[in-house]
């Protein structure tokens, strides 16, 4: 009985090193790009980079949801793990941006399995009382990700080089697996379902659609133009042939049924909201702090780190008080700081004080750091293990949705608003054209007059501050969607209810 404790502590760490390895590797990527490019070439291509990696790991998450409901958690997440070690792998020895796309594709299926997967396992193993514990200690491992992801890949590629990058994710996904394979045992009771061939197929297609429409739209081709036209049309189509297949299924990947579920349904939604907010925040602070205070990428980099760690400690926070106030009352706060956060950086301007700029992140960080630990726990408050699967998957792929939605959307605001605040085309020197991102350059800023400088500054800032203003759009729909949440909170109870989780005894 004494060892039982230490093995789930085990199967815990596991876990947690899984969640760290998969939402830090994008982070740490981001910060090697420059030299990969400059020695890979292919500047062209390079968007491919990340493009591939989030298509495949967000078709990924709801169908390894849905399986591991059907044939068990653990030789899905034990696979998301070994594919994404191959991918990796095979990304550090990659000769070209083409083979390096490709091989993200391969790591981002392993991921798309990994985040899901182990939120579902977590929850299965842990009785309601402890779960905001547990939701609170992944929010830290988020947060985590977020602060050090950036300054491990710029030390690792500047000492290691940029393969090494990839070829540190082998010892932290070895040492996960070791600590997986041998203690977890989950329950071999699972209802025997036929796979929704149809369902799946539809979906992926449809997702694949989606998000190469929103990632290569307004960068490699213009929106308007005929290939991004053609997937949004695709998606369209393979979403509409999707929700048919689910109607007709006998076990569809994503039940209609679940959406009966208010708490549920609002939780996702309120999800969605929430990341589009977020990466709003993390994008343009970095950019508004490097671009008008004329602050180095580090510095930049660093002043998100209050935001992150504020995050992390509400987080917590949340976490532990969804036994006591209700999910709603707890989400509606967060929402009121979400709102009052977004309406705060909305005010960004070059006379505000650095300190201001941090108060305006602490209290942003605040509002979503509650959410990261209290929307997965409302979503599968009324699932069993036989849905959990389900339903924390598409906690996370909507989350990441709005997310990419949200770069997208809010970078054609922000670059618009910049471009109509200088007015007439400014170029510098040598006759490159100014982009909404060319002041970030130094040897850019070095070419402009004082004047010009000042007038591209101011015309960053209130492209920024603009854009946060529309920022406030996707809070007030988050707190209509928390408005919708019931106001159940977690039950305390002696044994936990749903999925029984055996470990191995010595």
């Amino acid at each position: 009985m004494v060892e039982q404790p230490k093995k789930m502590y085990c199967v815990v760490a596991g876990l947690m090193l899984g969640i760290l390895m998969s939402s830090m590797d994008n982070t740490i990527v981001a910060a090697s790009m420059g030299t990969i490019v400059s020695e890979l070439g292919e500047m062209e291509n390079f968007i491919w980079v990340t493009s591939a990696y989030m298509v495949t790991s967000m078709a990924g998450t709801p169908i390894f949801g849905k399986l591991s409901d059907m044939y068990g958690r653990k030789r899905f997440f034990v696979f998301g793990l070994i594919l994404f070690l191959i991918g990796s792998i095979l990304c550090g020895f990659a000769t070209s941006i083409v083979q390096l796309s490709v091989f993200r594709a391969i790591q981002g299926v392993g991921g798309g399995a990994i985040m899901p997967i182990a939120l579902a396992i977590l929850f299965d193993i842990f009785p309601p009382e402890k779960r905001g514990k547990i939701s609170g200690l992944t929010g830290t491992v988020f947060g985590a990700s977020s602060i050090f992801g950036p300054l491990i890949g710029a030390v690792i590629t500047d000492h290691l080089g940029w393969n090494w990058v990839f070829y540190i994710n082998v010892p932290i996904g070895v040492i996960a697996c070791l600590l997986i394979v041998p203690f977890y045992h989950e329950s071999p009771v699972r209802a025997k379902q036929k796979i929704d061939w149809w369902g799946a197929v539809t979906l992926i297609g449809s997702i694949v659609c989606l998000m190469f429409a929103l990632e290569l739209g307004g960068s490699k081709y213009d929106w308007e133009s005929g290939v991004i036209v053609s997937l949004f049309l695709l998606f369209c189509i393979l979403f509409s042939g999707f929700v048919i297949a689910e109607k007709k299924a006998d076990a569809p990947i994503i039940s209609f049924r679940m959406f009966r579920n208010r708490l549920y349904t609002a939780s996702i939604a309120a999800a969605f909201f929430y990341g589009a907010g977020f990466v709003v925040a993390m994008v343009y602070v970095p950019i508004f702090i490097q671009g008008v205070f004329g602050g180095t990428a580090t510095s930049s980099g660093t002043i998100l780190m209050p935001m992150l760690i504020t995050s992390v400690l509400f987080s917590q926070i949340g976490g532990r008080l969804t036994s006591r106030i209700s999910y709603r009352s707890l989400m509606i706060g967060s929402a009121l700081l979400y709102m009052a956060g977004m309406c705060l950086l909305s005010r960004l301007s070059p006379e505000l004080w650095r300190s201001m700029v941090t108060a305006f992140m602490i209290v942003t960080g605040m509002g979503i750091g509650v959410s990261m630990s209290v929307l997965t726990q409302s979503a599968v408050h009324h699932f069993d293990m036989r849905q959990r699967g389900a339903a924390t998957s598409s906690v996370v792929f909507l989350r990441s949705l709005g997310m990419t939605i949200g770069i997208t959307v809010f970078g054609v605001i922000q670059r618009n608003a910049f471009i109509g605040n200088l007015g007439d085309a400014v170029e510098i020197p040598g006759g490159i054209l100014l982009e909404p991102q060319s002041i970030l350059a130094p040897e850019l800023r070095a070419q402009m007059s004082a004047e010009m400088l000042d007038a591209v500054r101011n015309a960053l800032s209130a492209s920024i501050a603009h854009t946060f203003l529309w920022g406030i759009v996707p809070a007030v729909l988050a707190m209509v969607s928390v408005m919708f949440m019931t106001g159940d909170k977690v039950r305390v109870t002696r044994n936990a209810e749903g999925g029984k989780a055996v470990f191995e005894r010595s």
